[in-house]
């Protein structure tokens, strides 16, 4: 019996909270996600959403080829118009769960990333990609154009980069993903999981409850005027006091020298 095309593992930080890692599991064919692929990340994704242990989120490849080298081409080349809704709309999910997930997530982009996994780095909260790796959304040049999540990258690289990338179906190469403002950074292989573990400190010693308001904060400001983000902003201040928790993390603070 094969393996799943999705993994999913736990780093356990005792009192701290837990550490999802969800693997894509298709070293042979580079990672690329079919169908079957897209609705076990799905279910995995939804399956974890409302651990209140969980501190954070990570996303990788299986192997050292590949983070998600796109869509299963093999099996689309026979799609129907419903197989292909069904297929861009199983797209749109994964980058959806990405996207709305409650914790923060982490890219750890190992190699190739075209595409629908192009969409997926797009929407975690941080991206590290290592040297070598390669980006793109060469969807054009297979008569389809770059939808679903695709939208989030005008945001994230520019009008003129997004427009480029999705045009032209060209690749680029780590360092100009890490100078367009894609990748949060750019490292050696042997250094990825030394950034990854840094942001996860990181994460870990601010509030729990505060990470998942400024998480939806984050959100918000995507679809909001700054003044509107503003008004938001002081809402998910108010809220966070609800919790004790900033009593609590700023009292530890004053108190750290006595």
């Amino acid at each position: 019996m094969s393996e799943p095309l999705a993994l999913l593992d736990y780093d356990d930080h005792g009192e701290n909270g837990r550490v999802a890692r969800i693997t894509f599991n298709n070293p042979a064919k580079r990672n690329a996600l079919g169908l079957g692929g897209k609705e076990l990340f799905i279910e995995l994704m939804t399956s974890i959403k409302h651990d209140e242990s969980l501190r954070a989120l990570i996303i990788t490849g299986a192997g050292n080829q590949s983070f998600v080298g796109g869509t299963n081409l093999a099996e689309m080349k026979d799609f129907n118009l419903d197989q292909a809704e069904a297929s861009s709309t199983k797209t749109h999910r994964v980058c959806d769960a990405v996207r709305q997930f409650p914790v923060p997530v982490i890219a750890r982009i190992n190699g190739y990333c075209f595409g629908s996994g192009f969409e997926i780095a797009a929407c975690a909260d941080m991206r590290v990609g290592v040297q070598g790796a390669k980006f793109g959304m060469p969807e054009v040049r297979f008569g389809i154009p770059s939808g679903m999540e695709a939208s989030a990258l005008p945001r994230l690289i520019g009008w003129g980069k997004a427009t480029e990338l999705v045009l032209t179906g060209d690749h680029i190469d780590a360092d100009e993903a890490y100078r367009i403002g894609f990748l949060n950074r750019l490292v050696e292989r042997d250094e990825m999981d030394g950034v990854v573990d840094q942001w996860i400190a990181s994460l870990m010693a601010g509030g729990p409850n505060a990470l998942r308001i400024q998480k939806r904060l984050i959100m918000d400001w995507d679809r909001m005027s700054v003044t509107d983000g503003a008004r938001a902003g002081i809402q998910a201040y108010v809220e966070s006091y609800k919790s004790g928790e900033p009593n609590r993390l700023m009292t530890a603070f004053l108190n750290r020298k006595k």
